[in-house]
């Protein structure tokens, strides 16, 4: 368990719980605490979803920017790779990741909430990528993970002005899944990934496939895909899922997770 990060686990379900005082502000250290948590997790065969929270009051909002006085370029492309390592971390966890967000989710905290697969927002939260404002750009995944989910043109209005964004247009905009009530983030967010860490194994499967495509031409995707279909065949849920539906019918398989 790190100062800024921990971990409560439990029936399945993980929480990754960031936690600096007053503002979740991002720095290095929170950085390679986070690493830790998504490296430890990703490898813990008894948990399968995640869950990622900043508390009631606030997701993150932002990285520190005390700390980015006088910083040369060299400098800042260490940071921006520390960044990416810890976010690359939380998203290639194989396990299926929410974030669940309450009050500013900001710069690197907007980042942190688009490396997960979900993002469930109360209606207390604020999003935003306001480097533009600052003279410097997303250096977290920003410029790439919001085209991804939002569409490029929209993507370039929310950086170019670095404004922010409520959960009703968040949600129009397919930036989050679902909006709650601010009490009731965390608990949606766990029902939701409660409702992942009872499904098949194969979830880690249609998880990598989909992820790893992305970054490939359509002909290599498909091979992608076609490699994971297969690995679904060697889980014990595949013979489960199989017999269940032939005895009665789809969406009745008890599934064991492996």
């Amino acid at each position: 368990m790190g100062e800024f990060v921990r971990v409560e686990a439990g029936g399945g379900i993980a929480t990754i719980r960031i936690d600096r005082p007053k503002m979740n502000a991002i720095n290095p250290q929170m950085l390679d605490e986070l690493t830790d948590a998504a490296d430890s997790l990703a490898a813990d065969s008894e948990v399968r979803a995640v869950v990622v929270w900043g508390g009631p009051d606030i997701f993150a909002a932002g990285a520190d920017i005390s700390g980015f006085t006088g910083v040369a370029p060299e400098d800042a492309a260490r940071l921006c790779a520390k960044f990416n390592d810890a976010f690359l971390a939380v998203e290639n966890m194989p396990q299926i990741t929410v974030s669940a967000v309450n009050g500013y989710a900001l710069g690197g905290g907007m980042e942190l909430s688009m490396a997960t697969d979900f993002r469930v927002a109360g209606e207390d939260a604020v999003f935003g990528q306001p480097e533009i404002l600052l003279g410097i750009i997303p250096g977290g995944g920003g410029t790439q993970r919001l085209p991804r989910l939002v569409g490029i043109t929209k993507a370039k209005e929310i950086i170019y002005t670095g404004r922010q964004i409520r959960p009703d247009e968040a949600s129009d905009i397919g930036l989050v899944s679902e909006v709650h009530p601010a009490a009731e983030t965390y608990d949606a967010a766990v029902e939701m990934a409660a409702g992942y860490a009872a499904g098949p194994a194969a979830l880690r499967m249609a998880k990598k496939a989909i992820m790893d495509g992305l970054a490939l031409s359509l002909a290599d995707a498909v091979v992608c895909e076609a490699q994971q279909f297969a690995e679904c065949f060697a889980t014990e849920d595949a013979a489960i899922g199989v017999a269940s539906f032939l005895e009665q019918g789809p969406g009745k398989a008890d599934f064991a997770g492996r």
